[in-house]
């Protein structure tokens, strides 16, 4: 039986909230704020801000235009894109590295995704109420010395995501986004309505716009960089498999904007809702990944309404991570549907179990299998490193070049609707600027 025509997104605001589901997640609820905290606050927001727009926009656009151009999964649009614009095929390695990038990311984050749905199930039993730090701490690393129970979250996240990608794209990524992120924006709004009510708002708003410039350093830079790429997903291949269900119609540069500023809120909001409790409670600022998991529980098992709190928190949390998770999926599943006579039910499962058995090596790299694996590293430690530090970076340089330099210049600016202004503006971030960044980021993560 032939396969069906490749799909299209129904609407313009279907993409844009499947694109920014994808760009919102854990990096965003989790990451971006302990960042900031150990960053020095405002001064890291302002180049973290300024590096999305030269940087993330356009390497965004590119990657959303070479999907269009291609119509199929990463690693055949690179390869025909290459063939018609008479450049080598070694361009394929560009998609495929995306591609290969995705499965690896989506088998540990389904871990942290479990993670995230054991904190929900625990603030509603109460369990962080009347803890003290080292009661959390002992919740925390008890979970991670269990392996049964970071198999039960890992599989029961990762069965989520599978039941929404194997519906496709319009009953499913679209059906998913059209729920998760109006719900995700409201408990937002709902957390940072609370931190309002804290008396430290002001100090929140202080400490992550008010910059001291004294502050700032090389590292930090580096930091804002490095998070403006990966909170855009970015080098993933998702952006290049969603840009293929992408009709002529849809303005990329505006397109682009628009997502960039929900992502970009989001991060900034997530910021205002756990800052206020931080300082309400005298919490560490600087306590990294802690922050979410052991940090807030803890405020939230000693403050009025923290079981409440506690719970609409980790929902958002669990929210966030799934709308990335099934977009991490997506390029995969693209590519074993567009490769193999599997039709998208089978091609989802198949590429979900893959990326679960490999999630099971991660989740046992925290207990049985906690001997450095290679380089020191843990198989967990060992995906997160590969990934951050060579194939995303990479995959995302390859994908501006490309478009910037292999594409022809006249018809990617026609395909932009750029002015004369923007003309010179896109070439020089997009031939420049942009790789000079990419390039830092990877450069310094190796060192």
């Amino acid at each position: 039986m032939a396969k069906l025509a490749h799909a299209q997104w129904s609407s313009r605001m279907t993409f844009v909230l499947a694109a920014a589901g994808s760009a919102v997640g854990l990096g965003n609820i989790w990451k971006f704020p302990y960042m900031v905290g150990e960053s020095g606050g405002a001064a890291f927001v302002f180049v973290y801000l300024l590096c999305i727009a030269l940087i993330g926009l356009p390497i965004l656009v590119s990657e959303w235009l070479l999907g269009r151009r291609g119509q199929k999964n990463p690693a055949s649009t690179m390869s025909e894109l290459a063939r018609t614009a008479n450049k080598p095929k070694a361009w394929a390695i560009v998609g495929i590295s995306g591609i290969v990038g995705a499965f690896l990311i989506l088998s540990f984050y389904s871990v942290i995704g479990g993670w995230s749905l054991y904190y929900t199930v625990n603030s509603v039993s109460g369990a962080f109420s009347g803890q003290d730090a080292d009661g959390i701490g002992a919740l925390f690393n008890g979970m991670l010395s269990n392996p049964s129970l970071l198999l039960l979250g890992h599989s029961i996240f990762m069965l989520l995501v599978i039941g929404i990608v194997a519906r496709g794209v319009t009953k499913g990524l679209e059906g998913a986004v059209r729920i998760l992120m109006p719900v995700l924006a409201l408990l937002l709004v709902v957390l940072i309505g609370y931190g309002m009510s804290t008396g430290h708002f002001g100090e929140a708003l202080t400490y992550m716009f008010n910059p001291d410039w004294s502050k700032l350093s090389a590292e930090t830079v580096l930091a804002a960089l490095g998070h403006a790429f990966f909170t855009l997903s970015l080098g993933m291949g998702i952006m290049m498999a969603y840009g293929s269900y992408l009709g002529k119609e849809i303005n990329l540069l505006q397109t682009a904007r628009t997502v960039i500023i929900m992502d970009t809120v989001i991060a900034l909001g997530a910021g205002l809702a756990i800052f206020p409790i931080v300082f309400a409670n005298n919490l560490d600022l600087a306590s990294g990944p802690g922050l979410i998991f052991v940090t807030l529980p803890l405020a939230f098992g000693n403050m009025d309404g923290g079981l409440i709190l506690g719970l609409m928190f980790f929902l958002l949390l669990t929210f966030a991570a799934l709308t990335s998770a099934i977009s991490l999926l997506e390029p995969v599943v693209e590519f074993v549907e567009e490769r193999t006579p599997l039709r998208r039910v089978m091609a989802t499962v198949v590429a979900g179990v893959g990326a679960w058995l490999l999630g099971i090596a991660a989740l046992l790299s925290f207990n049985v299998w906690s001997e450095p694996l290679m380089f020191g590293l843990g198989v967990f430690d060992l995906l997160d490193t590969l990934t951050s530090k060579i194939m995303l970076p990479l995959t995302g340089l390859g994908a501006i070049l490309f478009a910037a330099w292999c594409l022809d210049r006249k018809s990617v600016e026609a395909e932009l609707e750029l002015s004369a202004t923007g003309k010179s503006v896109w070439n020089i971030i997009a031939r420049y600027v942009a790789p000079a960044g990419v390039i830092a980021v990877f450069v310094t993560g190796l060192i």
